[in-house]
């Protein structure tokens, strides 16, 4: 079928007080075991190429971008392409000609004033190319293989006055919100402040976006879609799945050198865990 709109899917999701699971891709297994994972829930999802990931591709958008579009083409279910923590000017002007309906320009590591400044421009360029955009006030920590910030530092949770105006005077279509997250956690070990999140869902008239939520446990994932999140990022989970079951497979066949076996396995484990959380996001009645 054809690409999904990311703010189609978001925008669906939150008028359900569900959320649309939105997962980071690295290789083309990641990409088919995102859609096989999406096709078993029956759902629509979310495919996410960072600034990161095109860094690791040599700083070629277009060779995964092109994979991901066909095979969310010939997906069973709505697909979405959405170009994930975009900093540089060059790689965020080529979103929409690669097919993606969707940009998370990430300013979140300056001053407010700067961060506003700089959404904006992006936010009323973008406009104009029929991207959708989100932006990140409250800086979840852990990007770049940084340290995750302290609960209680300067920025490290998003004020609810503070992120009201932003997102008038930004013009954002989604807001990434700090409430206790962290970037490339291996444990679930997060707590997330609901409390907060009640306060942003109430005053704030954009669907709100979780990051780091591979840290977050199930139950706190489920009281955070019920208390306003629509999309939920998801990244180090999938890389767990696919590492752990390449060295099982390496393990129990040491002699092994087809690339094809052990890749089987990674992709199958990632494509269960899209599963699982999907159903955990929104799950069926």
């Amino acid at each position: 079928m054809p690409l999904a709109r990311t703010g189609d899917l978001v925008a669906e999701a939150a008028a359900k007080r569900t959320a649309v699971a939105a997962f980071n891709v690295i290789t083309l297994e990641h990409v088919e075991a995102v859609i096989a994972g999406a096709e078993a829930a029956t759902s629509p999802v979310v495919l996410q190429v960072s600034e990161n990931a095109v860094k690791f591709r040599h700083g070629r958008l277009l060779p995964l971008a092109r994979a991901a579009a066909t095979a969310a083409g010939a997906a069973a279910v709505p697909v979405a392409l959405h170009l994930d923590h975009v900093k540089q000017d060059a790689l965020l002007r080529q979103a929409a000609d690669a097919g993606f309906s969707s940009v998370m320009y990430d300013a979140a590591h300056l001053p407010y004033r700067q961060n506003l400044a700089a959404t904006r421009a992006v936010a009323d360029w973008a406009h104009t190319q029929g991207l959708w955009i989100e932006a990140e006030l409250g800086e979840v920590g852990g990007k770049g293989g940084r340290p995750p910030l302290d609960a209680h530092a300067p920025g490290a949770r998003t004020h609810p006055e503070e992120a009201r105006r932003f997102v008038a005077e930004s013009g954002v279509d989604a807001l990434a919100v700090a409430i206790g997250s962290s970037h490339a956690m291996t444990t679930r070990t997060a707590a997330l402040d609901h409390h907060l999140l009640g306060l942003l869902d109430r005053g704030l008239n954009v669907p709100l976006v979780l990051h780091g939520s591979s840290g977050v446990p199930d139950d706190e994932l489920a009281a955070a879609v019920g208390g306003g999140i629509a999309k939920v990022n998801i990244g180090t989970a999938l890389n767990i799945a696919m590492t752990g079951a390449i060295r099982t497979h390496l393990a129990d066949h040491p002699d092994g050198v087809d690339p094809r076996a052990y890749l089987t396995e990674g992709r199958r484990a990632m494509a269960d865990a899209v599963t699982r959380l999907i159903g955990v996001l929104a799950p069926t009645v």
